[in-house]
């Protein structure tokens, strides 16, 4: 008798259980999570780089009045004669009668040294002229006496010294480095009120300083440079200056 029995053919597998299937779904799903994770920090890191770009330039202004502590006064004069020993004679009495002022005004006599001289000579339809020039220049820290000498310079002319351009005393502030750090600290401090003031008026904070520059510090006198013929510097000034400021903003 014939067996006719038939064998159960094998069940397949299904499809999402296949070794391969299965592997092609973890390795989808890791990329997936790389590619949200990724896109957050992407993202987040706009955001942050956004929030980085914030930011408001401003500039500070810090000013100072000062009196100078040097003074300086180059006397300049010249005398003219027909040779040579005549006009150094009379450059030489005009000499006598400098020193003898500033001596009268209370300055010691190494306050005064000459710095120059100079001789010229030209013929005037042959008839030879020499020109002594010499020049005698005050220096000084004594400030007060230095004003009280430029008031009095009148009696140089009276005692008659011919005083020729470029006679005048000057002015300088020398201790700038001294009031450096203080002066840029105000600065900053300016910039920073007129960054909140912008801030504010935006609805934010203010931040750290992320770029600062220093502009040059100038020494003007107190009242406007002085001009024209016969005016004097001042002792009087005003030291100025200005810093750029880049502040983040929150």
């Amino acid at each position: 008798m014939t067996d006719t029995t038939s064998e159960t053919p094998p069940t397949a597998t299904p499809f999402w259980q296949q070794q391969t299937t299965r592997l092609w779904l973890s390795t989808s799903t890791i990329v997936a999570i790389g590619l949200i994770a990724g896109g957050f920090l992407l993202g987040d890191g706009l955001v942050r780089a956004k929030e980085a770009d914030r930011s408001v330039t401003v500039r500070g202004l810090a000013e100072r009045e000062v009196t100078a502590d040097l003074a300086t006064w180059t006397v300049a004069y010249s005398a003219s004669a027909p040779d040579l020993q005549s006009a150094q004679a009379a450059v030489d009495q005009d000499t006598k009668a400098i020193e003898e002022f500033f001596k009268k005004i209370g300055f010691p006599e190494e306050a005064l040294q000459p710095t120059g001289v100079n001789v010229s000579f030209y013929s005037d339809r042959g008839v030879p002229r020499y020109t002594v020039r010499q020049r005698l220049t005050l220096r000084t820290t004594d400030i007060e006496r230095a004003e009280n000498a430029v008031k009095r310079q009148v009696e140089l002319v009276r005692r008659g010294v011919v005083l020729e351009d470029g006679s005048g005393m000057a002015y300088t502030f020398t201790k700038l480095d001294e009031i450096k750090p203080d002066m840029v600290a105000a600065a900053t401090k300016d910039a920073r009120a007129a960054a909140e003031q912008f801030a504010s008026d935006s609805g934010t904070g203010v931040g750290k300083i992320r770029k600062a520059t220093q502009g040059y510090f100038s020494i003007d006198a107190r009242d406007g440079e002085a001009g024209g013929w016969g005016v004097s510097d001042t002792p009087y000034k005003k030291v100025r200056v200005v810093t750029t400021v880049d502040f983040s903003l929150d």
